[in-house]
């Protein structure tokens, strides 16, 4: 699985977007939409070395943080313009409002991807990057407020210890946020993906990034994961209440959620 991921690296993004003709980022804005983060969440993303979910939620805590100002500075109606502005600079250089989002992944060449990406996007507040293993994550217990891994949980080798690692630096009261591939419920709809999956995504995996191999590696491990309702309970074995799932794009991808209570 390393090695797959060292050789994809690179083209990860281009390929993501031409695999899912780009909806992969609607997924991942809905995962963050679910998540509703304040200002002051603190966040681990799990496999997200190449910074998708970490950047979406920089962007959501901005946008609230710039919402909260607003309606605070509406409230000053009596100050100067002078001290508005003071006001507003002081709290624009604030702008995650302690928010912070730490970047876990096992794979050193996502994490560089993501860097760049990081870099060139202009992203350095309130964002860190370790690299570290799903299943023995290098934090301590009790530590983050939100826990979100996407497409990354289908390629641990334990996913039940993954899980379990979770629940661990999760605070009590923390949630849990998994966007996968899952299974799809309509017959039609299922063999038609099927067909695409092993037909055209190993091809565009050879045209685009020069390797089927990893490509036909990925397509499989989708189909080995297990379907909703199982992922599920494997959550709720891991210590998580209040489990549940959302189908997206019929049941090609779902998030599921828990919490640690």
């Amino acid at each position: 699985v390393y090695q797959v991921f060292e050789s994809v690296a690179e083209k990860y993004d281009v390929m993501n977007d031409s695999m899912t003709l780009g909806i992969h980022r609607v997924w991942k804005d809905i995962l963050v939409h679910k998540m509703n983060p304040s200002p002051g969440t603190l966040l681990l993303d799990v496999a997200g070395g190449t910074g998708d979910i970490a950047f979406r939620f920089i962007n959501y805590v901005r946008s609230v943080r710039e919402r909260q100002l607003q309606r605070k500075l509406k409230r000053q109606q009596n100050l100067s313009w002078q001290e508005i502005a003071e006001s507003y600079q002081e709290e624009k250089f604030k702008s995650l409002g302690d928010s912070q989002v730490v970047v876990c992944d096992i794979n050193k060449e996502m994490l560089r991807v993501g860097k760049q990406k990081a870099q060139h996007l202009g992203y350095s507040e309130g964002l860190s990057w370790v690299l570290g293993n799903a299943e023995e994550l290098p934090f301590d217990d009790d530590k983050f407020d939100v826990y979100t891994i996407a497409f990354g949980i289908r390629n641990v080798t334990r996913i039940d210890l993954a899980l379990q690692e979770a629940y661990r630096v999760l605070k009590p009261g923390g949630r849990f946020l998994c966007l996968e591939f899952s299974r799809v419920s309509n017959p039609l709809l299922s063999r038609l993906y099927d067909l695409y999956s092993f037909q055209v995504i190993p091809v565009l995996g050879e045209v685009i990034a020069g390797d089927w191999k990893s490509y036909q590696y990925l397509v499989e491990s989708i189909r080995r994961f297990p379907p909703q309702e199982e992922f599920k309970a494997m959550i709720e074995d891991a210590g998580f209440f209040k489990v549940d799932y959302q189908n997206l794009s019929s049941g090609i991808v779902a998030i599921h959620s828990g919490f640690k209570l």
